[in-house]
């Protein structure tokens, strides 16, 4: 238990708003609900009320959602691989992670949700998974879930760490008590120098920060990625193929209006779209009927047919099989403020690449793709479409960025390797050592 006076008044002080607010959840929960029916689902997890369910000693990684999940696949893989004897538990907190978990592991690793930050259900999940280690990917640092590791004697490490400055403005208010929460932590594996030195700044101690690098670099093109892309052209027909990946609703009238410019150029131009949400997927679909185009669904149709102007892809876990089959790819979550998606996954997979200005959330990575002739930043719609435009009618300037594109996530491997060797001294030994 703590003896540092200032930790349990700021504790303390934390802890009465949280549960004061906690109603609010339930209407949180009810709102998201309505728009996104699974959130309707398995409330007793976000308690920790689990019921008879028997306890169960695992490795526990955290990762909030998609995109965490997604950075996750690697070291998960990597620790299914190196030690098959120990349970693996994978939390998130939004229902598309979760269908991204079942969809990466099926049954072969637990997932729950992650539970509120409030002492008594903290309390109870440490108590119910009684995790060797706790490993946190990316930014989540919240406090009760963090004291709580330490004062169950439960080495927490934050892995593929990133901090960017609005998120450490974020963190403004709590500062005293964040501070203090993440110098209970084993390790900060920090992406780049500049993310470790804003958790320094954040107050993590130096030595607690390590510069590890980025694990989405070492993503795993699909198997038979070749083989896929080559049966999407069949059923499509050769001709051109523009991607719009992970949008946001914001996005979706610029999406349908830069089509629609295109197919002015290109008349047998072929968009594949896939929404970051899955709530969006028949939403999207029917407002590309509405535009007056022939739309088929890669849950209906499996592929987009030859008079097909609009693809949806209405699944989880293909995103980047699906990049293989275009030519170009926007990536959206950047042209509102967002703050992008991963772009390391349209590089590695050979295609051109083009966004929003919005990408605070990759501003390193954007950077490095930027600097070698890999992507394309532009500042709005308008851009997005003439950058597409562009490079659509220009296959040598495509073969190009799709070049350097694969070398930079060639070059940038080997955040695994040195996280794998992070981790060896917090896994128990194998049964029988």
């Amino acid at each position: 238990m703590p003896t540092d006076p200032i930790e349990r008044l700021l504790r303390g002080l934390y802890s009465v708003a949280l549960y004061l607010l906690a109603p609010i959840t339930v209407y949180h929960l009810i709102w998201r609900g309505l728009r996104q029916p699974a959130y309707f689902q398995r409330w007793q997890e976000r308690y920790a009320l689990y019921g008879d369910r028997p306890p169960m000693r695992t490795l526990w990684v955290h990762a909030v959602s998609v995109g965490e999940v997604n950075a996750a696949v690697p070291l998960v893989n990597a620790l299914r691989r190196a030690r098959p004897d120990l349970r693996l538990l994978v939390t998130t907190i939004t229902p598309t992670g979760s269908e991204r978990v079942h969809a990466a592991w099926g049954d072969a690793v637990e997932h729950v949700y992650v539970p509120y930050d409030l002492p008594g259900a903290v309390a109870r999940f440490l108590a119910h998974f009684r995790p060797h280690a706790a490993l946190i990917m990316e930014t989540e640092l919240w406090p009760s879930l963090l004291f709580g590791c330490r004062d169950h004697g439960i080495p927490a490490v934050i892995l593929n760490a990133r901090l960017s400055e609005r998120s450490l403005r974020g963190y403004r208010v709590l500062a005293p008590l964040v501070a203090r929460a993440l110098r209970t932590v084993r390790t900060v594996a920090a992406q780049s120098h500049a993310d470790g030195e804003r958790f320094i700044r954040l107050g993590a101690r130096p030595e607690q920060v390590l510069e590890v690098g980025n694990l989405k670099f070492d993503v795993a093109v699909p198997d038979h990625l070749a083989e896929f892309a080559a049966q999407c052209r069949r059923c499509a027909g050769a001709r051109p193929v523009w991607i719009a990946a992970s949008t946001h609703e914001d996005e979706e009238p610029a999406v349908i209006a830069i089509h629609r410019r295109l197919r002015a150029q290109f008349p047998d131009l072929l968009l594949l779209w896939a929404p970051r949400h899955p709530e969006r997927f028949r939403i999207v679909a029917d407002a590309a009927r509405a535009a007056g185009w022939s739309v088929s669904t890669r849950s209906r149709q499996q592929w987009p047919g030859a008079g097909d102007a609009v693809f949806v892809v209405d699944t989880l876990g293909e995103l980047m099989s699906f990049y293989a089959c275009a030519d170009v790819a926007f990536v959206g979550g950047s042209l509102q403020a967002i703050g992008g998606h991963n772009l390391l996954e349209p590089a590695a997979t050979g295609t051109a690449i083009v966004t929003g200005p919005h990408l605070h959330n990759f501003v390193e990575i954007a950077q490095r793709l930027e600097d070698a002739g890999a992507l394309r930043v532009v500042p709005d719609a308008d851009g997005v479409r003439g950058a597409l435009a562009e490079l659509l009618a220009d296959a040598q300037a495509r073969e190009r960025m799709t070049t350097a594109g694969r070398a930079l996530v060639e070059t940038g491997r080997g955040a695994l390797a040195r996280t794998m060797e992070l981790l060896q001294p917090l896994l128990p030994a194998p049964a029988g050592q």
